[in-house]
């Protein structure tokens, strides 16, 4: 008997069989991991959500439609953003910004793979913590 599958994992199923995609361990050690090239597009750290490593000039791009959107957490600072995913629209929203991951990391290669950005994962505390006193 199997379970129903979550949002997340019907998601990594779809994007595992996308050709610039191949599932790697995450440099975070959490979840499972999506990798383009050398660099790594998401982490999939629980059943409910998902980084993307979006880039800083990606998500300024479109930063006014991702703040309108209830699925996504941006954090100040970081190229990657959280998706949160509940139902197919959120997955479907998730596959749009994988797209447009895979284009920017294309439009502007990464020169030096040793300092890629940590996903939010481990941010994400320490972010709240330091927007709570208010800076």
């Amino acid at each position: 008997m199997m379970g129903t599958m979550t949002a997340a994992s019907r998601a990594l199923t779809r994007l595992a069989t996308w050709p610039d995609l191949a599932e790697v361990r995450p440099s975070c050690g959490t979840g499972r991991a999506l990798r383009s090239g050398g660099v790594e597009i998401a982490h999939f750290h629980s059943d409910q959500s998902v980084d993307l490593h979006l880039t800083g000039k990606a998500i300024h791009r479109f930063e006014r439609d991702l703040r309108h959107s209830t699925a996504i957490r941006l954090l100040p600072g970081s190229p990657w953003v959280t998706v949160h995913l509940e139902c197919e629209t959120d997955i479907d929203l998730l596959m749009t910004l994988v797209s447009a991951a895979l284009q920017a990391h294309q439009r502007h290669p990464a020169v030096d793979m040793t300092a890629l950005p940590r996903c939010n994962e481990d941010r994400e505390v320490a972010l709240t913590r330091e927007t709570a006193g208010g800076i």
